[in-house]
Formats: C-alpha cells, sequence, structure tokens
C-alpha cells in the first residue's frame, strides 16, 4: 500500500546525504512516523533512533514497522519506553520515548552505533522533545558532525525548526485524507449545564446521525470516566465502549485502537489519541473542546494541572482522525463564532511546566550554556527549579552536579519524589508511585493515609482497582532503588517537599504557613485540619492562598530529625503592624516556620531604633505630636531649603533626625507624644540653624520696630499687620535663598484685611488712593496720607477734635 510520505521520502534521502539533517512537516496520517525511519534504514551505517512523545504511540508505531516487514518487533524494528523494551542485537531501527533518549546521551554523549535521530510529532513540544533536540544538536557540531538529523512534524511552524538548525533542508508533504465535514453548536452550553451530561448528549447525537466508529476527545481520565458511566446505559445496540489515555495497561490502550471485530467502536480518549496512531474504524470525532496541560508558577514554586480551550491545531489535529480512513465527520462542542477566539498553537511544555527536571539535566550535561533551544527556558522558572534542587542536595553551591544529584537524575521520576526515595527507607517507592499518579483516588479527603490504605485494601475503601494497580506495579519498580532509614509517610513526603511543611495558623479557620513561605488553607472540618503540622503535596497553586488538596500529618520531632541542621534560633525585631508597637521575639525556624517563639529582653538599641523606624513609616509622620512651633520650624526650614523636609525626606532620614531622640518610645501612643521640633533643630546643627534664621526668619521687623510673626504654613510665607505701620516703606520685604516677596495681609484699623499685596510699591502707586478715599470715610480720625511713601509709620489715632 502506498502512502502519501511515499513521493517524498528520496527527498529526504538526498537531504540527509547532502546536509546530514532536514524537518519534514507532514499532515496527520500521511505516514510519516512508519514510512520515513525504513525508507532512511538502507542508506545509514548505524541504527535509526526514533523518539515518540508517548508510549503507546513508540510500541504502536514499532509493531507497526515490524510487521510491514514481516518480523516479530524486536528484530529488525524494536522499542524501548519505560519500564518495557523489545530490542535485540539485531535491532536496526529503536523506537524511543524522549526521556530515554535523554538518559542515552547522558550516558554515551557521542551516541556510538547510531547514525541517525529522529524526533517525531515535534509540534507537541514536549520538554523532553525540545532537551532532547538541544542535547542531540550540541552532540552532532561538537562530537558527530556524521550524526544525522530529522524532525518530523504535523502542524508546527517548522520554519522556525529550520534556521535553529543552521538552515536544515525544509520538506513538505501535502499528505492524503479524506473529506471531514465539521459540524457545530448552534449555540454555546449553557453556564449551569454539567461539562459531562453535554459531551454525552452531543455523543449521542453524532451516533445518531453518523455511521462509523466515534472518537471523542476529553481533556483527562477524570472527565473520561465521568463521561463513560454516564453513556454505559444509554448507547445504541451494537456499540462497544473503550477507553484510552496513558496510564492504562498496554492491552486496554490495544483494544481501543484495534478494528471492531462487529459493530461500532466509541472510543472516549485523552489528547494522546492525536496524532501518531491510527484507530481503526473512527469515522466519527467529538471534540469536547479541551485541554489539560501542566502550569507552573515559579512565584509559588507550585505546579498545578489546568484545563483550557484546545488551540487550533490541536483542534484541527483532532478533527483530521475522522478522515484517516474513510470521509468523516467532526462534531465540535462550540459555537462557529467561538473558533476565532481559541489560540493557534499550544504552549510548549518549557515555557509553562516545572522545570526541576530540565534542570537537573542541564546540570548533569555541564550547564545550558550553548545549547539551541527553540523556546529557551524561561529564567525565573530555571531559578526556582535550581534552588529547589540545592534544597534536596542535587546541586552544591557552586551549582554544579553532586553524585546524589546524578543519582536522582537516572530515577524515572521528579527530583522530588528521587530523592524521597533515595532518602525515605521502605515504603518511600510506594509513596513516590502514589504521588506521581496524577489522578490516583481523588476525593477521598485531604489525607494522604486514606490513599495509602487504599492501596492495601482498594475493595473496601472503594478505590478504583485499575489506578490500585498501575500504582503497584510502578511501586514495584522503583523498590529496588529504596534507601535510607526508614521514616513514616510524613517525614517521607518531608523529604520531597522541604518546602511545604505547614505550620497551623492560629485561629479556627484550618490555614497554614508554609515553609517554603507560602500561605494555605485546608477545606474545613476534613480530618487532617486539626493538625498542627502537615506536608502538603498537592496544592492547587494559588499564589495568594493555595488551597491543600492533599496532606499528611508529621510530627514535631520527626522535622527535628530530619532537618535539625535546618532549624535554628533567629532573632527579630520589628514593628508590629497588627499591634502597633515594636515586638522582639526570639524564634526557632524551619524556614518560614515558627516553632518557637520568645520574647527578646536584652534586644540591641539599635535594633529597638530600627524597628522603631518602620513603625514611623508604616504610620507615616502625622503618627508624630506635631506641635505648632514644629510645624513652623519644618515650614522654615522648607522655605530656607537647607534640607528636605518633604514627607518623603524626612522619612528617608528618619535615622538621622528621629531616632537619636526616640530611646524610650516603642508603641504608636509613645510616637504620639513626639514633638520632632528638638529633633530637626539638632539635626540641622548651629550652621544650619543660622541659615534658616537669615532666610526664613520667625518674624518680619515692621517699620516701627515691631516683631510680626512669619506665616509660612500657606503657599507663600505671610504677615499680617495694620497698613499705617508700613507707612513709609518703598521696598517691598524678601525672604529664602530666592529672595521670594513676603505676602502682606495689610488690616485696617479695625483688623479687617484691606489689600493683599506682593509688591508694596505698587500698591502705594496704584489702589492705595481708592483704598484711602474709602479708609477716611469708615475711620477719619486715622491718618490717610496722600503720599504714605513720606509718611511715618503709626498706630495712633487722631486726637479727638481734630
Amino acid at each position: 500500500m502506498t502512502l502519501p510520505i511515499d513521493e517524498i521520502l528520496p527527498a529526504l534521502v538526498a537531504a540527509l546525504a547532502a546536509e546530514g539533517r532536514a524537518v519534514l512537516q507532514a499532515p496527520p496520517g500521511a505516514g510519516k512516523t512508519t514510512g520515513a525511519p525504513p525508507a532512511l534504514l538502507p542508506h545509514m551505517a548505524g541504527r535509526i533512533v526514533m523518539l515518540e512523545p508517548r508510549r503507546l504511540a513508540a510500541r504502536a508505531a514499532a509493531e507497526r514497522m515490524a510487521e510491514v516487514m514481516g518480523e516479530p518487533v524486536g528484530q529488525t524494528v524494536g522499542y524501548r519506553i519505560r519500564g518495557e523494551s523489545a530490542v535485540s542485537a539485531g535491532t536496526r531501527i529503536e523506537v524511543v520515548t524522549e526521556g530515554i533518549l535523554t538518559r542515552m546521551l547522558q550516558d554515551q554523549p557521542d551516541l556510538p552505533g547510531v547514525g541517525c535521530v529522529i524526533f517525531d510529532e515535534f509540534h507537541e513540544r514536549s520538554l523532553n522533545a525540545d532537551l532532547g533536540l538541544a542535547l542531540t544538536w550540541e552532540v552532532r557540531q561538537a562530537l558527530r558532525p556524521d550524526l544525522q538529523l530529522v524532525v518530523m512534524s504535523a502542524t508546527l511552524d517548522a520554519g522556525p525548526v529550520a534556521d535553529l538548525l543552521d538552515g536544515a533542508p525544509l520538506l513538505t508533504s501535502e499528505g492524503r485524507a479524506y473529506p471531514v465535514e465539521t459540524r457545530h453548536l448552534p449555540a454555546p452550553v449553557p453556564r449551569e449545564r454539567r461539562f459531562e451530561e453535554a459531551v454525552a448528549d452531543l455523543v449521542l447525537q453524532a451516533l445518531a446521525e453518523a455511521e462509523g466508529g466515534a472518537l471523542v476527545f476529553l481533556p483527562g481520565e477524570g472527565e473520561i470516566r465521568r463521561v463513560a458511566a454516564r453513556l454505559q446505559e444509554r448507547l445504541p445496540e451494537g456499540v462497544a465502549l473503550h477507553t484510552l489515555y496513558g496510564a492504562m495497561p498496554f492491552a486496554d490502550q490495544r483494544a481501543a485502537v484495534r478494528p471492531a471485530r462487529e459493530g461500532r467502536k466509541l472510543v472516549l480518549a485523552t489528547a494522546i489519541a492525536e496524532t501518531s496512531l491510527t484507530i481503526e474504524d473512527v469515522r466519527i470525532v467529538v471534540d469536547a473542546g479541551r485541554a489539560r496541560r501542566a502550569r507552573y508558577d515559579p512565584g509559588s514554586g507550585m505546579s498545578r494541572l489546568v484545563t483550557e480551550p484546545v488551540s487550533r491545531a490541536e483542534a484541527d489535529q483532532r478533527r483530521g482522525r475522522a478522515g484517516r480512513v474513510a470521509p468523516g465527520v467532526c462534531y465540535r462542542m462550540w459555537t462557529k463564532g467561538a473558533e476565532g477566539a481559541l489560540p493557534a498553537f499550544p504552549p510548549p511544555e518549557i515555557a509553562a511546566a516545572d522545570l526541576a527536571g530540565l534542570a537537573l539535566e542541564l546540570a548533569v550535561w555541564g550547564g545550558a550554556e550553548g545549547l539551541a533551544f527553540l523556546t529557551p527556558p524561561p529564567e525565573g522558572a530555571l531559578a526556582e527549579a535550581r534552588g529547589l534542587l540545592a534544597e534536596l542536595g542535587a546541586l552544591d553551591d557552586a551549582g554544579r552536579v553532586t553524585a546524589h544529584g546524578r543519582a536522582l537524575a537516572r530515577l524515572p521520576l521528579h527530583p522530588r519524589l528521587g530523592h524521597m526515595v533515595l532518602r525515605g527507607g521502605a515504603g518511600s517507592a510506594r509513596l513516590a508511585a502514589l504521588l506521581a499518579e496524577r489522578d490516583a483516588l481523588r476525593d477521598r479527603g485531604v489525607d494522604l493515609m486514606l490513599r495509602l490504605r487504599a492501596l492495601e485494601d482498594p475493595g473496601g475503601m472503594g478505590a478504583d482497582r485499575g489506578v490500585v494497580a498501575r500504582v503497584r506495579e510502578e511501586a514495584k519498580r522503583l523498590r529496588r532503588h529504596e534507601a535510607g532509614p526508614d521514616l513514616s509517610p510524613g517525614a517521607q513526603a518531608a523529604l520531597a517537599y522541604p518546602d511545604r511543611v505547614g505550620l497551623r495558623r492560629p485561629g479556627e479557620a484550618p490555614r497554614y504557613v508554609l515553609s517554603g513561605g507560602k500561605g494555605a488553607v485546608m477545606p474545613e472540618g476534613d480530618a487532617l485540619a486539626g493538625q498542627r503540622l502537615i506536608v502538603a503535596t498537592d496544592l492547587d497553586g494559588d499564589p495568594r492562598e493555595a488551597r491543600i488538596r492533599q496532606a499528611v500529618a508529621i510530627t514535631e520531632g520527626e522535622l527535628r530529625a530530619l532537618y535539625g541542621d535546618r532549624i535554628g534560633w533567629e532573632a527579630a525585631c520589628g514593628w508590629s503592624r497588627r499591634h502597633r508597637r515594636v515586638e522582639a521575639r526570639q524564634q526557632e525556624r524551619f524556614g518560614a516556620l515558627v516553632l518557637d517563639d520568645r520574647a527578646w529582653r536584652e534586644a540591641p538599641a539599635e535594633a529597638v531604633a530600627a524597628a522603631l523606624m518602620e513603625g514611623i513609616r508604616d504610620l507615616g509622620l502625622s503618627a508624630l505630636n506635631w506641635s505648632q512651633a514644629a510645624r513652623l520650624l519644618r515650614a522654615r526650614i522648607a522655605v530656607a531649603g537647607v534640607a528636605d523636609v518633604s514627607d518623603e525626606g524626612l522619612l528617608g532620614a528618619l535615622e538621622d533626625w528621629a531616632a537619636p531622640f526616640l530611646t524610650t518610645e516603642r508603641t504608636a501612643a509613645d510616637l504620639g507624644r513626639f514633638d520632632p521640633a528638638e529633633a530637626m533643630r539638632a539635626w540641622l546643627g548651629h550652621a544650619r540653624m543660622q541659615e534658616v534664621a537669615r532666610l526664613a526668619p520667625a518674624t518680619w521687623e515692621s517699620p516701627l520696630g515691631r516683631s510680626i510673626p512669619i506665616d509660612y504654613s500657606g503657599e507663600a510665607p505671610e504677615v499680617a499687620l495694620r497698613l499705617q505701620e508700613v507707612f513709609g516703606t518703598t521696598v517691598h520685604p524678601r525672604v529664602g535663598p530666592e529672595r521670594v516677596p513676603l505676602r502682606m495681609v495689610l488690616l485696617s484699623p479695625a483688623g479687617r484685611p484691606v489689600q493683599v499685596t506682593t509688591d508694596l510699591p505698587g500698591f502705594w502707586d496704584g489702589s492705595y488712593a481708592d483704598v484711602r478715599k474709602d479708609m477716611r470715610a469708615r475711620y477719619p480720625r486715622h491718618p490717610w496720607p496722600e503720599d504714605p511713601r513720606a509718611a511715618d509709620p503709626t498706630l495712633r489715632a487722631k486726637p479727638r477734635g481734630t
């Protein structure tokens, strides 16, 4: 049987012969996965290693190629996946999952015996694929210029990949697919309607309206189980229901992929069915429109699985499954109008995932310098990952990998869980397998011990036997790595999550502070909520206050036995916002946890002063007792310009002017009795105070020799005095370094303002005549000379009768 890919395979062979690298773009169903490796094999001096992002796809591809060659798998074509392999000395095409390639490169960077590495389904942009490509490209440049490299993709924009590989030839196959009709919902699914019910109804509609087998895309195993439960009693006669997800036993996965012997087949699948596999008999696709992805928040140090709308590229991949074997139809659980709002591509895993495993592999490799990543790992997440590895003892103080780190890298586990197995003793493998199982035994309350008991007695605990069998099998594989003294499950969990040891906060609500500094809350009423110390093994990732979904109790004695070298006394003196006072305490801490707290009666004066300064900054300068004299002095200093006495300036210089005078104060009430006038004078010193007196005097001497207080509280310095007292004044008074005119409020004999001026000579020449006319009529016994410049200043009235 010819495949669409066959037309371009000669060009691929020629490109590799000439350039040693190529990027092959071909749509789903073109046959690239099973067609390219056999076509390249006659031209290879060594083995072909092909990477697949999923175990099911790796095994299925190897079995299909072996079947075409008329051989059992394990001879010319074999595979290696986690926990299973079928290879021999004669194997020339080896299909592996991505982590296997990373291990091969770390063990023998020159890849002896390998002539070509193929990255299949690279458009999925898994973290391991990005890492594998970066490492392989460096090996080709530095050690193996003869190593051939092929990147194959279905929906990826392949141009950037070709550029990354130094202008690799870009080959495109048009493929061959049967026509697929796309049907959208006429209106959005109502928000109040349950997702699983809407999916089940759409599946039944599709089975009634179209012919052939059906493939339904759902975000995860939990949704698959719930939709299956709703369909079980409602399926038409002759429809066999199968499920397909990554954690299933291979026998059940095979049953979902094989053609139905009779009747019709309905497969409920995760994204595992988007690529690589051709599921026989499928002519109907029902796309629920959701995808589940791992998201990592470096700010909280937590990963969480989020369910998001599917991207357009993923939707096209899913739609194409209906046209692999015959014309088909795709039902999309969204309206046609909503399609434009979907993102074009899913985010690459390296941009959104926990990078602890990547950081460890890079450390084992010798660093990330010079590695070519299509998407560079985010610096924040990478720094967070390296911090965790250092805490686990996988990196030394210089950031180099330790012997323990190398041992962790060889385990098929997250570094947290690997560390727990290598240090946690008997039972740690079982706990690691349970924690690694994303959907294991959910909805059983928070207490991790309930899940561990369910592994021993799944029937009595109502646990899913398939999940239990899966966890047990993985635990059996990991058990040989167990080392260290025997510990309780709580202590084992603390080895994996030293940053998530939680101490219950005071109060009724079950809120915890985690040793890493974050806050977390447990559902009220949960059986574990009364525990003082816990280890949170699963959180929802909320950066403000994460919800604890799974945890286990730990005793203080166990915590001290594990981390005694990290627990120590710290003296803390600071300002308590809650109590509005200086608090000096001695605290025994593990990270952010305060295990013991005592009053620090011998706190040094400088520490108390610093805390009090913190309190003033918290409360603001208005917390001090600003007397009238203090306010006047501050205003004069501001006008003189000899120091910055703005709020920002004074708060910034608190240690210089306030601290020396605050020797006994401890509380906000004490601060409210503190008059800052004397402190500011001492801060300025004699020379600068002299400048203040010269440039911003407290009073202005009138022509009569009276000292008139200058008001500095307004927009401009101001004096108020009787108009007659400034007769004979021909030069307007000024203050400040820039000689700003003094604002003069001139009063009538009755003390009422009659003129405000900053230009006394101008007043004499201008409006004084009008003021004189009015004042003579009102106050005839007071002098109102025609020429005020030549008159003597006075406060006296004329004798009666004159």
